[in-house]
């Protein structure tokens, strides 16, 4: 009988498995926090909190401060004995390390002097790498965990590195009731817009409107008004359509695109800090005609809660809002559909607005529980403003890595320098760099660059210290060089793969010791791979970021040796400025014996004779200077991102998301060279793979000549008639050859030199250009320059 029905799946259905960072699982009473390097972090602990401390990286020594809810400094609140006296801390706030400025605001706020304080140390110089301390909280309190460390000096490698600290909460909170972040100053306005409502308030011209999301993935829509124009009748909100316009972006960010204005252009606000990175500014607020349209009539809306908190402020009610959107994660896609997904928001992601003029303005928690808009829960959100003398930095949040904690933007050691010749900076991997100099502009630092010198800032390539008796084991296992064959004092540029051998990264090794490296990169995760791979085999080396302890300016062009012997110092047993060899570094003081000590190596990313030089932060306007006031006479100019765009392409050097990526090998993005498949005798990771892709070839990188002047870009199709056969990379309009010019991916069939294609444009069929493929270095390709 029971063979005659279907037969079925038994039991309940199962829930969704989605894997989120670890960072949400605050929700479920888990919290992970990540302390800098040289910097410290204050977290609110309660009785029955299990904290645990992990080494992320080795060899960080770790110092603990916990005090009660008065104040009184206790380690036993944590169940401890205090065995220090926080000199590694009071250092930090002192010297103003990271986020020193918010630690001593949450230290007053909650009168912990640490004068005499007692401290917990953890860990030394060489605990490996993961190693891991726990304890329970005995009393409610805060705890300051800090990550000490002095100034690394070049040619050493005792960097500070990450401490990560997570708190499993003995009492889960409910999901709307998070512990908002302390305030960035004393705030003036400290508002709670609740769940499904919208709040008016007033705020003046200058001072700052910090909009938080409580508890994560809660969008709230923003409005404004010029306060002026509403006391003589005119209502002119803030205008999206004319903001994307006159800004370019699709939204307003950090820098020269952070305005909003309304329909006659006055600027209204201007966003100066945002941890979170992804918002609206296409969709309107949501209002009555969408949930009547979707079978929700009578719905609560963000249009009508405006409606209502802006009555008192004699504001005409409407039907629906423009509104800044903001943590909704709205996109186009391919098909000019407007779509959205959950936000990206977590707990106590927040923008900061400045006033621009005195404004009335309206923010919303967004009640939409039919949709992912807000997560599928709702909750509230937080207002503070701050008085304009206040001082914030602008920023954008950057995280390495899907659990790290957001980092904002920061000023590399020579911004103090680059900052007077230009306001024109972009952020970059977490930094801001100069995009052109205002006195020269792209095409001058161009030439300089190609005939006489300039100095540029690339202190955001990621650097990391691998040490330990088995370094040059995982060096050897995780890059396709040799690395056996390395000298000290040599350099040497190489791929990293994954095992399918698609591309992480693309670096040069430098050898400082026997047993030391240091790995310089584009990205943070190629620090996270090596780390992985170490104690995957169990290997006796320890993998830590140094970043923040080396900037770097590289000099480069015809003249720059002639600049450096002027002021570069090196003792005996090292090379001189003369002897350096291409590819090799060399320790040196700059001026002599007692000036600050920085690491030369000759190599660039430009194509021309050139030069790096390494220092610790604190030494980076002596740097600077000494690079300036040796060169002027020499022709030293200055040079941006624009301008090292365009030299990099012109030698056919590949940029990381443009020319390469985890899908492409190094032999589709041009650097076959890096992989010797048969000198190489010791396996590395992605071998086989590589093997079988260099049989097996499907693309090939190569160069272009563009017989047009119109601009292409990265992304442009190629098709031989109708059928596309590649991508244009990079693109620029070369000076010196004068035509345009782009590196490519091209299938092999049409790869040969001399084969034309066609570059398309609009929908890749309208509008054709023609090209021809050619070397991948339009100049210099023997590199003879850099070599000379």
């Amino acid at each position: 009988m029971l063979d005659t029905y279907p037969q079925v799946r038994p039991g309940p259905p199962r829930p969704s498995r989605i894997l989120t960072p670890s960072s949400l699982g605050a929700q479920a009473g888990l919290e992970r926090h990540e302390v800098p390097g040289a910097g410290a972090w204050l977290i609110p602990i309660a009785t029955g909190d299990r904290v645990t401390i992990r080494n992320a990286e080795g060899g960080q020594v770790c110092e603990l401060v916990a005090a009660d809810a008065r104040g009184t400094i206790d380690a036993a609140v944590i169940g401890a004995v205090a065995n220090g006296d926080a000199r590694g801390l009071k250092a930090l706030l002192t010297g103003g390390g990271s986020g020193m400025g918010g630690l001593r605001l949450g230290l007053e706020r909650r009168g912990i002097d640490l004068a005499k304080a007692g401290a917990v140390t953890l860990f030394g110089s060489e605990t490996p790498a993961g190693t891991e301390e726990s304890f329970t909280v005995q009393r409610d309190g805060v705890l300051v965990v800090a990550a000490p460390g002095v100034a690394m000096v070049p040619d050493a490698q005792d960097t500070a590195t990450p401490l990560i600290v997570t708190v499993q909460r003995s009492r889960l909170k409910r999901v709307a009731g998070f512990d908002l972040p302390d305030p960035l100053a004393d705030p003036v306005l400290d508002l709670r817009v609740r769940s499904a409502t919208a709040q008016a308030y007033f705020v003046k011209a200058g001072d700052y409107i910090q909009i938080l999301d409580v508890d994560g993935r809660q969008c709230t829509d923003f409005q404004c008004f010029s306060a002026r124009k509403l006391d003589r009748g005119i209502e002119h909100a803030l205008d999206v359509t004319t903001s994307r316009t006159l800004m370019g972006h699709a939204y307003s960010m950090p820098g020269l695109h952070s305005k909003y204005y309304d329909q006659d252009w006055l600027p209204l606000i201007e966003v100066v800090q945002d941890t979170c990175g992804r918002h609206d500014a296409f969709a309107m607020a949501c209002a009555s005609k969408y949930y009547d349209d979707i079978g929700y009539p009578g719905h609560v809306n963000c249009s009508d809660n405006f409606n209502a908190a802006l009555s008192e402020h004699g504001v005409t009610a409407r039907p629906g809002w423009m509104a800044v959107n903001l943590f909704f994660n709205t996109a186009i896609d391919a098909h000019g559909v407007l779509i959205s997904d959950e936000p990206w928001s977590r707990p106590g992601d927040y923008v900061l607005f400045r006033a621009l003029t005195d404004l009335i303005c309206v923010s919303s928690a967004c009640p939409d529980d039919t949709s992912p808009a807000n997560g599928w829960y709702l909750s509230d959100i937080h207002v503070r403003t701050y008085s304009g003398q206040e001082k914030f930095s602008r920023a954008i949040a950057y995280r390495p890595t899907p659990d790290a904690e957001p980092r904002m933007t920061k000023e590399t050691a020579f911004h103090s320098r680059t900052g007077e010749k230009t306001r024109n900076m972009v952020e970059y991997k977490g930094y801001w760099l100069p995009q052109v100099y205002s006195a020269n502009g792209a095409i001058e630092e161009y030439w300089a660059c190609r005939e006489k010198a300039v100095v540029l800032d690339l202190s955001p390539l990621r650097k990391f210290e691998v040490t330990g008796p088995d370094a040059e084991a995982l060096m050897q296992w995780t890059l396709t060089r040799d690395v056996k064959k390395l000298s000290v004092g040599q350099v040497v540029y190489s791929a990293m793969c994954y095992d399918h051998g698609g591309m992480i990264d693309d670096g040069t090794l430098f050898r400082l010791g026997r047993d030391q490296f240091r790995w310089i990169g584009g990205d943070d995760y190629g620090g996270v791979w090596l780390r992985d791979q170490a104690e995957k085999l169990g290997l006796k080396v320890m993998v830590r970021s140094s970043t923040d302890q080396l900037h770097n300016l590289a000099v480069q062009g015809p003249n720059s040796r002639d600049i450096l012997r002027r002021f570069i110092w090196t003792a005996p047993h090292q090379p001189g400025i003369d002897e350096l060899g291409w590819f090799r570094f060399t320790i040196a003081r700059i001026g002599g014996p007692d000036g600050a000590p920085v690491v030369v190596s000759r190599t660039g990313y430009t194509g021309e004779l050139g030069y790096e030089i390494f220092c610790h932060p604190k030494d980076g306007a002596a740097v600077y200077d000494a690079v300036w006031q040796n060169g002027a006479d020499l022709g030293l100019r200055p040079m941006g991102l624009a301008a090292l765009d365009m030299v990099r392409i012109e030698a056919g050097l590949i940029f990381a998301g443009y020319d390469f990526s985890d899908q492409t090998d190094p032999f589709e993005a041009g650097i076959g060279f890096t992989v010797p498949l048969k000198s190489k005798t010791d396996d590395f990771i992605g071998r086989d793979a590589l093997i079988r892709r260099k049989e097996n070839p499907m693309h090939k990188f190569v160069g272009l000549d563009i017989d047009a002047a119109v601009d292409v870009g990265h992304g442009d199709c190629l098709h031989v008639g109708r059928a596309q056969v590649g991508v244009v990379t990079s693109s620029m309009r070369s000076p010196l050859l004068g035509k345009n010019i782009a590196l490519a991916r091209v299938d092999v069939a049409h790869a040969a030199l001399g084969t034309a294609l066609e570059v398309g444009k609009l929908d890749g069929q309208q509008k054709r250009l023609p090209a021809i493929i050619v070397g991948l270095s339009h100049y210099d390709p023997k590199k003879t320059r850099p070599q000379s």
